[in-house]
């Protein structure tokens, strides 16, 4: 079954930034469109951004100039770095594939507050 493990979260003030990490297991990563989604509290989860096998990236228009998602094959992991963030990115972070594969790890809450 693949695995899948967020990590670096936190509680970070509005403008501050962090930087997430999601390492992969159990699948040919390097072949795997992957993407990052949220989901705050009493809300859908949905698609931050998204990073192609070949490198290619899109971004939810709320997150375009401040979020850039990375990867790297070597390492079976992809990366969100957050920057400018505001109270309105407060929320649990995933990582998956697209297709999703098949299983959604614990998440990583990050919390944008004074």
């Amino acid at each position: 079954q693949v695995q899948l493990v967020e990590s670096g979260g936190g509680l970070v003030q509005p403008g501050g930034s962090l930087r997430l990490s999601c390492v992969v297991s159990r699948i040919i990563f390097s072949r795997v469109h992957m993407g990052w989604y949220r989901q705050a509290p009493g809300e859908q989860r949905g698609s931050v951004a998204i990073i192609t096998s070949g490198g290619g990236t899109s971004y939810a228009d709320s997150v375009k100039g401040r979020f850039t998602i990375s990867r790297d094959n070597a390492k079976n992991t992809v990366y969100l770095q957050m920057n400018s963030l505001k109270p309105e990115d407060t929320a649990v972070y995933y990582c998956n594939g697209i297709p999703n594969l098949g299983s959604w790890g614990q998440g990583t809450q990050v919390t944008v507050s004074s």
